[in-house]
C-alpha cells in the first residue's frame, strides 16, 4: 500500500489504521505508545526524527486538551507539537 493511499485511509483522528496505530493526537494525557510511522513530507520528517520520533521510540502524552499544542515526552525530553504535526505521527498504544 503506498503512502498516499495510506494517508487517505487514516486521516481521521478517531479511526485506527488496520495495523492498530492511531495518530498521536488521539491519545489522552498519561497514555504511552510506541511510534509506528511518520506520514509527512521530507521537511517535517527531518524535524520529527531530529526530535526523537523514530519508529520504535516510546512516547508519553503529557498534555492534550484537544485543541492547541500537544506536549509529549520522548527519549527523556518534553516536546510541544502542533495539532497538524501530532496528527501525522502514528503510534501503537501500549498494553496496560
Amino acid at each position: 500500500m503506498n503512502r498516499r493511499h495510506r494517508r487517505e485511509r487514516c486521516s481521521c483522528a478517531l479511526l485506527a489504521c488496520p495495523d492498530g496505530s492511531v495518530p498521536l493526537s488521539a491519545l489522552q494525557p498519561g497514555e504511552s505508545a510506541e511510534v509506528a510511522q511518520v506520514l509527512c513530507g521530507h521537511g517535517l520528517m527531518c524535524r520529527m526524527t531530529s526530535l526523537g520520533f523514530t519508529p520504535g521510540a516510546e512516547v508519553t502524552v503529557v498534555q492534550n486538551y484537544g485543541y492547541g499544542p500537544l506536549i509529549a515526552q520522548v527519549r527523556g525530553a518534553r516536546v510541544a507539537l502542533g495539532r497538524g504535526e501530532a496528527g501525522q505521527l502514528y503510534v501503537r498504544r501500549k498494553a496496560a
